[in-house]
């Protein structure tokens, strides 16, 4: 058989790009003579440079001074050999990079600083900004701040970074906003979430990021007075990606929204290496009814579809009714006995998982 193993990182575990080559050992443990390509993919989220820069030969990996959640730091960034720049907003502030969850505090300042850097750099023509994993719920301002924009109080006073202060901002001051590259600014998004609403980004992932149903409602009303402020379309799909840092990168820097999942898949080649599959393997860290809105397993799923391959998935957790969706999947929390053995060897019981789906196949 031809396999094509295409996962995303195991958040917090593993990248995808090792993820991916281990569950190839495993297959081949169990299958030697099958034909087995490693795919890794992204979604926008962690792992996109890593996905970008395998995909681009002669790519070149920078990086700028940030002020991270921890204080300064390094904050990577790419630079293709067509002019290029890739941002990805998990490795300058996202959810692991921060002590604690701190939905009213956290804010996309050290994003906008690698947005500055990049914008910038005399060598850049576009900007790509990957928004997956983050921490905050601040509609972008704290970025559009690093890049010029005041976003000020009723009293002339600045607003302070993160949420908490949104309900209070009395009106933007756009005059210093740095331009754009004459490229323009794609955002690679991670999910189709609109700004406000149930499924928006406090409703849908301020729980994630630490907020209690108040702290949802409050984060909600401030996206919603942000919106007011601002204009925009807070309807449009993927504005609600990142805290909705999405939709402020699109109104008030003329950002456009691709679904990050589709556009890394097809930069790897993943469309046409299915044309001749015969298995495709997904795989993230968890997977529920979130992986098949703008997630790496979702497009997975939809090109296996079309495509006529059977679809297999290794994950570290699964929801049953999720699950339905696969033709196959194994978990790593159920074959290690426990999630913290899981995560705690998360490449031996990847090359288990391998070995599991080969027996199965």
């Amino acid at each position: 058989m031809r396999v094509v193993i295409a996962p995303d990182s195991f958040k917090g575990s593993v990248t995808a790009s090792r993820a991916a080559a281990i569950l190839r050992l495993g297959w081949l443990d169990v299958r030697p003579d099958d034909e087995v390509v490693s795919l890794p993919l992204a979604d926008g989220g962690e792992g996109t440079l890593d996905a970008m820069a395998a995909a681009s030969p002669g790519s070149r990996l920078m990086s700028t001074d940030v002020d991270g959640p921890t204080g300064p730091a390094d904050a990577p960034w790419l630079l293709l050999p067509d002019g290029t720049a890739v941002v990805e907003l998990a490795s300058a502030c996202g959810l692991p990079l921060w002590p604690a969850p701190d939905p009213f505090g956290a804010h996309t300042f050290a994003l906008g600083q690698v947005l500055l850097a990049a914008a910038t750099h005399p060598e850049v023509e576009r900007v790509v900004v990957a928004l997956g994993g983050s921490a905050s719920t601040d509609g972008g301002t704290g970025a559009l701040s690093a890049l010029g924009a005041q976003f000020l109080l009723a009293n002339g006073d600045r607003m302070p970074w993160g949420a908490s202060a949104l309900g209070s901002l009395s009106r933007v001051d756009q005059s210093g906003l740095v331009p754009p590259p004459k490229g323009g600014v794609e955002i690679l998004s991670d999910v189709d979430a609109t700004l406000l609403g149930p499924l928006g980004a406090a409703g849908q992932f301020g729980p994630q990021k630490g907020a209690t149903p108040a702290v949802v409602a409050a984060l909600e009303a401030g996206l919603a007075h942000l919106a007011e402020i601002l204009g925009g379309d807070p309807d449009q799909a993927g504005a609600g990606a990142a805290g909705g840092t999405a939709y402020g990168l699109a109104t008030l820097w003329g950002a456009t929204m691709t679904p990050g999942s589709a556009r890394i898949a097809d930069l790897v080649g993943l469309p046409a290496a299915l044309d001749t599959a015969d298995v495709v393997i997904a795989g993230e860290g968890r997977l529920d009814a979130q992986s098949f809105r703008g997630k790496v397993v979702g497009r997975v799923s939809e090109l296996a579809r079309d495509k006529g391959v059977r679809l297999l998935a290794c994950v570290g957790m699964a929801d049953p009714e999720a699950a339905a969706r696969l033709d196959g999947y194994v978990a790593l929390a159920d074959l290690a006995g426990s999630t913290q053995d899981a995560m705690a060897r998360p490449e031996h019981w990847l090359r288990e998982a391998g070995r599991h789906l080969a027996r199965s196949s």
